[in-house]
């Protein structure tokens, strides 16, 4: 165990636990401290407040260590201590110093970003990616259409301002337009409610824009919008953890995200950065999607072009599930170009988008 990283091992365990004192998850609340490895057994200090009870001690260190030894950690040892805590600027306990967040989230124009339900959408759900260019649009477009061919209704917003997919992959090209109260109205594809600032702006047009007309943007596609009722509305993020990500987590309760990923090592250690932040974040990881896991061969066997395993093993390591692994196919790439997902198709990538969207429904139920 001495070669394991203690924290890849600590954060998925804790993430899952939640403080009653503070409401977030014992590991967003600091409450475990100085994680290491010593002789083989996995040993880190469990903060408690004077606000927690014996009850609320006993409860906490059992529920990290049963994660932990459902992760294959059976050599445990936590050191249970009481700390006062240590007061912030404003006299109040100092939050978790989160880069970029600890001065607060800011709206374009100075003003405060606060969280709020979207009225009549019970489930947000983010596809994210740590890089371009691993088919996190068709991810998210496939899974959109997916949960409403089991009858749901479904919203789909185009978040990647810099590059938009959704009018091509969704053939769509119609403009929303802003009803009597002055609430833009989503267009209508393949039976769900879409938007994307690829319908508004002329296709060949660059967005230059900088963080704070994002973020107004953004604030527009979801507050100022008439998404009506939704069981579920699929986020498909820009690549990264930029300006888009912090605000829509600081905008909305997401009920989780996925992340895309290729096998291929560079793709893998940018995915890891997007779980890394959604946990820090305290938004639940639904699971990892291995996109272009592999070439089919026309004898059966399989050409794995960028590597093998890589997201079955990153699952593993950071305790999520590995959703799919979708394979490298022709099919796939004509789909999104006609604007046709292929989880419409008969072939058995469908089959994968499908069970993807099943997933989805059964960790997220309505």
């Amino acid at each position: 165990m001495g070669e394991i990283d203690p924290v890849s091992l600590l954060e998925p365990a804790a993430t899952r636990v939640r403080d009653p004192v503070s409401g977030k998850s014992v590991w967003l609340a600091q409450m475990v401290r100085r994680p290491r490895v010593e002789d083989g057994t996995l040993k880190f200090d469990l903060v408690f407040g004077t606000d927690h009870t014996k009850q609320d001690r006993t409860d906490i260190q059992a529920m990290v260590v049963q994660n932990l030894k459902a992760l294959g950690v059976d050599d445990v040892q936590p050191f249970a201590r009481l700390e006062t805590p240590r007061p912030g600027p404003s006299g109040k306990p100092a939050g978790p110093p989160v880069r970029g967040m600890d001065q607060g989230a800011m709206a374009p124009h100075g003003g405060p970003i606060h969280k709020r339900s979207i009225p009549g959408v019970k489930h947000i759900v983010a596809v994210a990616s740590g890089k371009g260019g691993v088919g996190k649009s068709t991810v998210a477009t496939n899974l959109a259409v997916g949960l409403k061919q089991f009858g749901l209704n479904v919203g789909l917003m185009d978040a990647d301002v810099y590059g938009p997919s959704l009018p091509t992959m969704m053939n769509v090209h119609s403009k929303p337009v802003v009803n009597k109260e002055k609430r833009i109205q989503p267009v209508q594809a393949h039976g769900v409610s879409c938007l994307s600032i690829g319908l508004v702006v002329d296709p060949e047009e660059a967005i230059i824009w900088r963080g704070p007309m994002i973020m107004g943007l953004l604030r527009q596609f979801i507050q100022d919008t008439d998404w009506g009722e939704l069981d579920y509305l699929i986020v498909d993020l820009p690549p990264g953890t930029g300006d888009a990500q912090l605000s829509l987590i600081q905008a909305v309760p997401l009920a989780g995200a996925v992340i895309v990923t290729t096998p291929q090592d560079i793709a893998l250690a940018d995915a890891v950065r997007g779980i890394t932040m959604f946990r820090k974040l305290d938004v639940p990881l639904l699971g990892l999607v291995e996109n272009m896991a592999y070439y089919p061969l026309p004898d059966g066997t399989r050409d794995y072009v960028f590597g093998q395993d890589g997201g079955k093993n990153a699952a593993e390591k950071y305790g999520t599930e590995l959703l799919a692994e979708v394979p490298l196919q022709t099919a796939v790439r004509r789909a999104g170009d006609d604007g046709t997902p292929a989880v419409l198709g008969t072939d058995p990538v469908a089959h994968t988008f499908s069970h993807i969207a099943k997933r989805i429904t059964e960790k997220l139920p309505v």
